[in-house]
């Protein structure tokens, strides 16, 4: 019997969180044939994420999955097999009461991180306080002994025919060729810093940026009081090209197709590890620089094996990009190392992509759950 599976989702970060559960619930649908409800607190914001819905409706199918508006009025109606609290977004009075007539299995997923306390905690039951319930923690993360990175089982065969596709129409680059970076970022960012750089860089740059907050100050950096789609701007040796907002499957192509690119939060971070490109990732600011400890974390295990000098540099960037110092030298240090980079990013996407991916360890650990 195929099992229905209930995914609550907060958008608490614009479309981090929303992104990463419509991923899983894509996944789980499509290929484990899974019925799954995804609920969703605020269905606006979703739909720019996935234009197809009906911001109208209360509930809705789109390519497979039941999305569902989990409002004030929440009402439970039915307790799906299987419950994911998505990042500890507090599921719903109502629905917890209901679950303890036939308890499912009821997962806490959390956030990614590259902490080794994450191996600790990976799969460990919590019991309600009141009710009897439990619930498991399940952590995505890097190793053998965490739950794994999204990952759909044919996304690195897509990215290699994209790529392929794209040296057949585009066979020849060189050094003087334009550097193809997205970039996708904070606003509180050091955006003028960066621009700087690549305006006074030896080689072109093609800066190409998806609708989104970020557009702010970077037409404060071309003295403009707005930036709208379709606009190209350039600087010295930079081009900037503002694209639309992008779907997720147009948003991995174009990580697929760039040199270099600047991620943030989670989904777009893991996206661009799985795109085998030199990417810069921002976490999202956290207080008593939580996020920095995260980011040492990530860069320890991800840099791992690379020559000291690449390694020293990239990190550096990474962290005066974090802390929002990026210095005028930093922009050339960076572009110096982007050979070896590359060759490291191609094959750390490989390595990771030996792991069983998330949703497959989900799915196992609801087969085997006791």
């Amino acid at each position: 019997m195929i099992q229905r599976w209930d995914i609550f989702c907060r958008i608490v970060d614009n479309f981090g969180d929303i992104g990463v559960c419509w991923r899983l619930a894509r996944q789980l649908s499509q290929e484990y044939g899974i019925h799954v409800r995804l609920w969703v607190d605020d269905i606006p914001v979703a739909q720019r994420l996935l234009p197809g819905l009906d911001a109208g409706l209360p509930q809705q199918q789109l390519e497979g999955v039941t999305i569902a508006c989990w409002d004030n009025d929440f009402i439970c109606d039915s307790v799906a097999e299987v419950v994911i609290e998505a990042f500890a977004c507090e599921l719903p009075a109502s629905y917890i009461q209901a679950m303890v007539a036939t308890p499912p299995v009821w997962i806490n997923l959390d956030y990614l991180s590259a902490e080794t306390w994450v191996e600790e905690y990976h799969q460990q039951p919590s019991p309600h306080p009141r009710l009897p319930l439990k619930k498991t923690f399940f952590f995505p993360g890097f190793t053998e002994r965490t739950g794994g990175l999204l990952r759909e089982h044919d996304l690195l065969t897509q990215r290699k025919q994209y790529q392929l596709s794209l040296q057949q129409l585009q066979p020849t680059t060189d050094h003087t060729s334009a550097l193809r970076v997205s970039l996708f970022a904070y606003p509180q960012a050091d955006i003028a810093t960066l621009l700087t750089g690549m305006a006074a860089s030896e080689r072109p740059v093609q800066c190409l940026i998806p609708e989104s907050s970020l557009l702010q100050p970077v037409s404060h950096f071309f003295g403009k009081s707005r930036l709208c789609v379709g606009d190209s701007l350039t600087q010295g040796a930079l081009t900037v090209e503002v694209l639309p907002f992008l779907s997720q499957p147009d948003y991995d192509r174009l990580l697929w197709s760039c040199d270099l690119n600047f991620v943030r939060g989670e989904d777009s971070w893991i996206r661009a590890i799985w795109a085998g490109k030199p990417f810069i990732w921002q976490p999202y600011l956290q207080e008593e620089d939580a996020h920095i400890i995260k980011l040492e974390a990530f860069l320890g295990r991800y840099l791992s094996g690379l020559d000291t000098e690449t390694a020293s540099t990239w990190s550096a960037f990474h962290h005066a990009w974090a802390h929002m110092q990026l210095a005028s030298g930093d922009w050339p240090q960076l572009l110096k190392i982007l050979p070896a980079a590359q060759a490291h990013t191609i094959c750390q996407a490989q390595s990771l992509a030996e792991q069983a991916d998330m949703t497959t360890q989900l799915v196992n650990f609801v087969r085997n759950f006791q």
